[in-house]
């Protein structure tokens, strides 16, 4: 061997430049580990909020398609709509703070050639001076007509009043289809605004029939047919509306349509029009949207660094640079250790030593850690319990003064108006499911009926659990089992009496379960058992599996024990024993040492 090679391979001297190399690659790697572990937390991110940006166009669309639909009813409600009738009706919705991406809501008559001369006699008989005159455009004879007659707002809009929308091939197969099916529809065309002619619009019709006529088949529906009532909205302002929430300003949105056959996708907005393409450095996610049988696609895309924090930028090179720093020290403890066994048996007692104040600190800290976190458990109740209040006292009694005002409209409209009586009673209906959901959600939160006590608690859990599960549940006390239970510990209870059940419920097949609850010599006692598949090792210490570790938190918190018992096809068996008056310290103090 070469004189260099025996001076870095030499027993007697440490091997410095390995250490170095080894630092390197583990420094590399956690940096490698901090980049990505940011680049997908920042990417997951970036995708809820794309969702929720999906959420809110879609929910956009839905109000304006019940806009459209309202209007629709207002129509068929009976009597005549006139144009200031309609007038009145539209300056109520207040589009322009309500509904901001829609264009206007208007009502286009349907009528053959051989009625037309009758249809235009009626509008220039028209003398309120509110619209312009009637001329019917595009000129030409059609087999069929459906010409705009009413408009609102009417303002920038005159012109289109007498407009035959049915002159256009595309949109008159979709309208008459519509009319014949007795569906809302949408013939997926960009349409011109008025408000905004760089913005792609589209429009909605729903077709509107004579009450007093059968539309069961087409040629019923044909005959019965008298307009159709539409709105024309902004997708640029639509989608601008669904990114109000977003908070990276530098998103990109892309819309498109999709649902031609045979045809390139029609681009119906893009925030940032003028910018190239995403490449790597840009987070992208494409997610589909309804629109009444189209489907059109919402790209996003941000670069990627519009969505790390100041702190992420850093993690990667921090990581790296501890990584480094911290192998260069554990390599140089070995060299040290190595070199010398008094120095490695002085270190040792030094380390034992720090090693046993840590573990001093670490006992402590983990003492003040389970406090605290019964601390949060507590407030976590508490909060709980404000909330169903809340909901009980605020929405609840607002719910329940609508019901009465839907219910009186209900009554007085039940003879004289059977249409509006019917849609009166579907809302009635309607409120008392919601009354029903909130009263489940106050009882999910936190039930009322813990405020009667433990053992009325444990009662109705397990009632609740036979209507739910269709399982048959024994339940055993003795007289003095929640004597002295104070809230906290009876909410425990209530929470591991919950957790149980829902496993039983989910995972156990049992037919059969038996809850007791007693009290003996200063401890509170509950056991569930069942007669169901038992637990499997594995599945019981799964990863992500927090059910049966949060029952034993949450006894041990109160200074109680746990014991789960679980033979295979031998059921299950959950028992909890706490000493009563047992009280948790507060968190008042709980200020970890350095």
């Amino acid at each position: 061997m070469t004189r260099l090679q025996l001076s870095l391979f030499s027993p007697t001297k440490p091997l410095w430049w390995l250490g170095i190399v080894l630092s390197l690659a583990v420094a590399l790697g956690l940096h490698t580990v901090a980049t990505r572990s940011v680049e997908s937390e920042a990417r997951a991110r970036f995708h809820n909020q794309a969702r929720n940006t999906q959420f809110n166009i879609n929910a956009s669309i839905k109000a304006y398609t019940d806009v459209l639909r309202a209007a629709a009813s207002y129509f068929q409600a009976g009597g005549e709509v006139t144009r200031e009738t309609f007038h009145r009706y539209v300056q109520g919705l207040d589009l322009e703070h309500n509904y901001p991406a829609i264009d206007n809501i208007n009502f286009a008559e349907y009528y053959t050639d051989a009625q037309r001369p009758a249809a235009e006699a009626r509008q220039r008989q028209l003398t309120d001076n509110l619209y312009p005159s009637y001329r019917l455009h595009p000129e030409g004879k059609r087999p069929e007509y459906a010409v705009l007659t009413l408009i609102e707002p009417l303002e920038g809009f005159g012109d289109r009043y007498g407009l035959d929308i049915a002159a256009r091939p595309g949109v008159a197969g979709a309208l008459f289809a519509a009319r014949d099916q007795g569906a809302l529809s949408s013939s997926g065309q960009p349409i011109p605004l008025r408000s905004a002619p760089s913005h792609v619009g589209m429009a909605m019709r729903i077709p509107i029939y004579r009450n007093s006529m059968p539309i069961t088949t087409i040629e019923e529906r044909r005959l019965a047919c008298i307009g159709s009532v539409g709105l024309g909205f902004s997708v640029p302002r639509l989608v601008d509306a669904a990114l109000g929430e977003m908070p990276v300003r530098t998103v990109r949105v892309s819309l498109r349509d999709s649902s031609s056959i045979g045809k390139p996708p029609a681009q119906l907005f893009d925030s940032q029009p003028n910018m190239p393409r995403a490449d790597s450095d840009h987070f992208v996610t494409e997610l589909p949207v309804q629109f009444h049988g189209r489907t059109w696609h919402a790209q996003f895309s941000v670069p990627k660094r519009a969505l790390y924090s100041s702190f992420d930028q850093f993690l990667p090179a921090l990581a790296g640079s501890m990584g480094f720093g911290a192998s260069v020290l554990i390599y140089a403890l070995f060299i040290t250790l190595a070199s010398s066994r008094r120095r490695a048996v002085k270190l040792a007692r030094a380390m034992t030593r720090e090693l046993r104040d840590s573990q001093a600190r670490l006992q402590l800290s983990h003492h003040r850690l389970r406090r605290l976190a019964a601390h949060a458990d507590h407030i976590k109740e508490e909060e709980r319990k404000r909330i169903a209040r809340e909901i009980h006292d605020d929405l609840g009694q607002n719910l329940l003064a609508l019901r009465i005002e839907a219910d009186i409209l209900a009554t007085r409209t039940e003879k004289t108006h059977p249409r509006l009586h019917a849609r009166a009673r579907a809302t009635l209906h309607q409120i008392d499911n919601t009354i029903r959901s909130v009263r489940q959600i106050i009882n999910d939160l936190r039930p009322n009926v813990l405020d009667l006590g433990l053992s009325a608690a444990v009662e109705w859990q397990i009632a609740q659990f036979r209507l739910r599960s269709g399982i048959k549940c024994e339940f055993i006390e003795d007289a003095v089992a929640d004597h002295g239970v104070d809230d906290h510990c009876a909410t425990a209870f209530f929470r591991v009496l919950q957790e149980s059940l829902s496993n039983i419920h989910q995972h156990a097949s049992a037919t059969m379960v038996r809850v007791e609850l007693q009290q003996m010599h200063g401890m509170l006692r509950m056991t569930i058992s069942d007669n169901g598949i038992g637990i499997n090792t594995a599945s019981r210490h799964k990863a992500g599996s927090f059910g049966l570790v949060g029952i034993e938190e949450r006894i041990s918190l109160l200074g109680g024990n746990c014991s789960i018992n679980s033979l295979p096809h031998g059921g299950t068996t959950v028992s909890i024993a706490v000493p009563v008056g047992y009280r948790v310290a507060p968190a008042d103090d709980m200020r970890l040492s350095a």
